[in-house]
């Protein structure tokens, strides 16, 4: 990784004389989209080593799939998932809270707990802060899992949105994120990162059982967040 850049440096120093605690970028990892063997162990290594903000994301399956998986990773981790649809599983399972898919749809009707959205364009995101724990901006750059999803901004839109403080802690960076453009995101003022094809790229579900590759990854990326 390369070294951080001088504004970084003084911002750092700055906040530091002043007594206020620099910011540390999050990590979120989202499941792929669809169900496989391995995973509850994946998962489970995965929250062993670190990791504390999942988001599961299963979009076109049924509920019992979830339920089971939820089930085998043991109720100690529940606190830290977050679901992205069968939103009744945020209570039944204890979970961290759920997860719209856009910017405009109203959480279930008498909902109380955390709620975090997907924005898809950068004019949403004002207004999607006010009402959201955090939210994701989609698009940043091409997808690794979805081919047919391409970056939606070009790199001086990110630098204006950031300019004008609508990219800060509470937007985190979604499409394309890997270890090569963390550093990017952070210089941009994203909150976090949000990492699917990168991670789970590196383990093929159909001929592997040894998924060690893919833990080594995660910890390089928790480490390029820090």
């Amino acid at each position: 990784m390369g070294k951080p850049s001088p504004i970084s440096e003084i911002l750092c120093k700055f906040a530091a004389r002043n007594g206020e605690p620099t910011q540390r970028m999050k990590l979120i990892v989202m499941t792929r989209p669809t169900f496989f063997v391995e995973e509850d162990k994946i998962l489970a290594n995965l929250f062993d080593e670190g990791l504390d903000n999942l988001h599961l994301f299963k979009p076109d399956s049924s509920p019992m799939y979830s339920e089971r998986l939820l089930t085998l990773l043991g109720e100690d981790v529940l606190g830290k998932i977050t679901v992205h649809h069968h939103f009744y599983l945020k209570e039944e399972y204890r979970l961290r809270g759920i997860h719209i898919d856009d910017a405009h749809t109203e959480p279930p009707a008498g909902y109380k707990g955390n709620i975090t959205r997907t924005c898809h364009a950068i004019s949403e995101l004002k207004e999607a802060k006010k009402h959201s724990n955090y939210v994701f901006l989609h698009g940043i750059h091409d997808s690794q899992s979805m081919p047919d999803e391409k970056a939606a901004f070009t790199r001086e839109e990110l630098k204006e949105a950031s300019r004008r403080g609508l990219i800060d802690k509470k937007v985190f960076a979604l499409g394309g994120m890997n270890l090569d453009n963390v550093r990017e995101a952070k210089d941009l003022g994203f909150g976090g990162v949000v990492i699917c094809g990168d991670l789970w790229n590196r383990f093929n579900i159909h001929n592997e059982i040894d998924y060690t590759a893919l833990l080594h990854h995660f910890e390089r990326l928790r480490k390029a967040v820090g």
